[in-house]
C-alpha cells in the first residue's frame, strides 16, 4: 500500500505540495491536519486512547479522532471519512478554530501541524477500529481540564495544546 501523503502548507494554510507523511515528520514541515471533537447530550467529549502500536503518541488520550486531509478533500469532508474509519460513525461537523503547532516526540519525529479544529455531537456509542483506537469513554470537559493538570503525560500533545489555548473554541453548546 503506498504510503499516505499530506499536504504541505504555508502559515497561511495554502498548499504548496504533498509529502509522504512519514518524510513530512522526519522533518518537521508543516503540513495541514484536522482534530474533531465529539460531544453528547451532557456536554462530555468523547476521548479516543491511540492504539499501542501507532507511530507516536501510542496508548496516550486525545480528542474523538485527528489525522490528515487528503489532496483535493475540504477539512470537513476529511473529519467525517476519519470519524468513521477511527471510530465507525458519522457526525455532523462544523469547524471552531485553527491553529498551528510543534510537538517534537521521544523517536526522532515531529508534529508541525496547521491543526483544524471541528466539532459535532453524538449519542451513540462508536464502532472502534483496534487499528487506530485502543479505548474510547465520555468525560465532562472540567473533569478532561483537571485530569491534564495532574497527569500530562498520558495525554497528546496536540490535544493539551488545544485545551491550554484553545478551550473556548470547543466549549461550544448545540
Amino acid at each position: 500500500m503506498k504510503e499516505e501523503q499530506v499536504i504541505l502548507v504555508n502559515e497561511k494554510d495554502e498548499p504548496i505540495g504533498l509529502m509522504p507523511k512519514m518524510e513530512a515528520h522526519e522533518k518537521a514541515l508543516l503540513h495541514r491536519a484536522f482534530s474533531v471533537f465529539i460531544f453528547n447530550d451532557k456536554n462530555e467529549l468523547m476521548l479516543q486512547q491511540r492504539a499501542a502500536h501507532k507511530y507516536h503518541s501510542p496508548l496516550l488520550w486525545t480528542n474523538t479522532c485527528c489525522s490528515h486531509q487528503r489532496e483535493g478533500e475540504s477539512n470537513l469532508a476529511a473529519g467525517k471519512r476519519r470519524l468513521q474509519e477511527e471510530m465507525g460513525f458519522v457526525a455532523d461537523l462544523k469547524e471552531t478554530t485553527s491553529f498551528i503547532y510543534k510537538a517534537p516526540f521521544d523517536n526522532g519525529l515531529t508534529e508541525h501541524e496547521f491543526d483544524h479544529v471541528m466539532v459535532g455531537y453524538c449519542n451513540d456509542s462508536p464502532n472502534i477500529n483496534p487499528d487506530e483506537v485502543e479505548a474510547w469513554k465520555w468525560m465532562p470537559l472540567e473533569a478532561v481540564k483537571e485530569d491534564i493538570a495532574e497527569q500530562p503525560e498520558i495525554y497528546t500533545e496536540w490535544f493539551k495544546i488545544i485545551f491550554d489555548k484553545f478551550y473556548q473554541h470547543i466549549n461550544v453548546t448545540k
